[in-house]
């Protein structure tokens, strides 16, 4: 593999510039936010695209959208710029005494169920620690992961994302439950089926979601078609206020039934009695190749592995 010669190399300056033009689509904004005029900006541009050999931006009359050639580049400057950046914050609480920073993201279940107890004793341990939490679907996850914008995440692995980028463990699947306000009229019922369900009004995440797919197969298994009356929402927020008050069934991970129904939230829902179990695939523990984890990222990192270990 040839060297990369040093000339090609860009300063902070220049990365900061070209991700602005990127997303205000103007280069005499993006001068403005960088506290330049605009004839320094736009000798910053050439300086940027003569070393690249290519333009990074198409002149349009409506602004400047980015070439192939600009998507790879702004890819890659959104990632070292937010290193350096997460590099100054974590010398500075370092210095300062504190913990330094991490930023995490998971489906829910595994949010519910292990990140949540691994970041309170962490916390614990360190009060300081500054830790953020994403619970959002596997696509948006790894989005985030792959520019750079999360240190770790629990999520599935999906084929528009190469693997390879990732050092990837596996974890658990997760269990299907069905989910109901306490009062429902199928709540006392010792066991009830999916033909007995088919037709009752469902609150579900939007299509292509792990848990709701793993549903529709089920049903399919026992001939039946994906029911009619379906209220789609990613929230559980609102799945949780739509099931308190109305006759809907809910589709929902285990920890998070278990969560609602256990003290202290004892949120008054009920779970319905299934001949057979519904299982989701398994989510998986992962973090960029490329990008160091901090010490604090492997901390939690750590403790959420001996979390999920314990729970088998």
């Amino acid at each position: 593999m040839s060297e990369i010669p040093a000339r090609s190399y860009l300063k902070p300056a220049q990365l900061r510039l070209i991700l602005e033009i990127a997303d205000s689509g103007q280069l005499r904004q993006a001068a403005a936010n960088c506290a330049m005029t605009q004839p320094a900006a736009s000798r910053m541009l050439a300086e940027v695209e003569r070393l690249f050999g290519a333009p990074l931006f198409e002149r349009q009359p409506k602004g400047m959208s980015p070439t192939e050639i600009g998507s790879t580049v702004l890819r890659r400057a959104r990632v070292i710029l937010r290193e350096m950046h997460s590099m100054s914050a974590d010398v500075h609480a370092l210095r300062g005494g504190q913990a330094g920073s991490v930023h995490v993201g998971a489906v829910t279940g595994p949010a519910v169920g292990y990140l949540m107890a691994s970041i309170r004793e962490i916390k614990k341990e360190t009060p300081e620690a500054d830790i953020t939490v994403d619970v959002m679907p596997s696509r948006e996850l790894l989005g985030h992961l792959t520019t750079g914008q999360m240190d770790f995440a629990l999520a599935r692995i999906l084929p528009e994302f190469d693997s390879r980028d990732f050092e990837i463990l596996p974890l658990r699947d997760e269990k299907v439950t069905f989910c109901v306000r306490a009062d429902h009229p199928m709540a006392r019922a010792p066991m009830v089926t999916l033909t007995e369900l088919h037709d009752h009004e469902w609150i579900m995440q939007s299509r292509g979601a792990p848990i709701r797919e793993a549903t529709m197969e089920a049903f399919a298994a026992v001939g039946l078609a994906e029911p009619r009356n379906i209220v789609n929402s990613p929230s559980i927020l609102f799945t949780i206020a739509y099931l308190a008050n109305s006759d809907a069934i809910a589709s929902v991970s285990e920890e998070v039934a278990q969560l609602l129904m256990r003290p202290p939230v004892h949120a008054g829902f009920a779970l319905l009695a299934q001949p057979r179990e519904i299982r989701v695939d398994p989510y998986y523990l992962l973090n960029l190749r490329r990008r160091p984890l901090s010490r604090l990222a492997r901390r939690v990192r750590q403790r959420v592995i001996e979390k999920t270990l314990a729970a088998d």
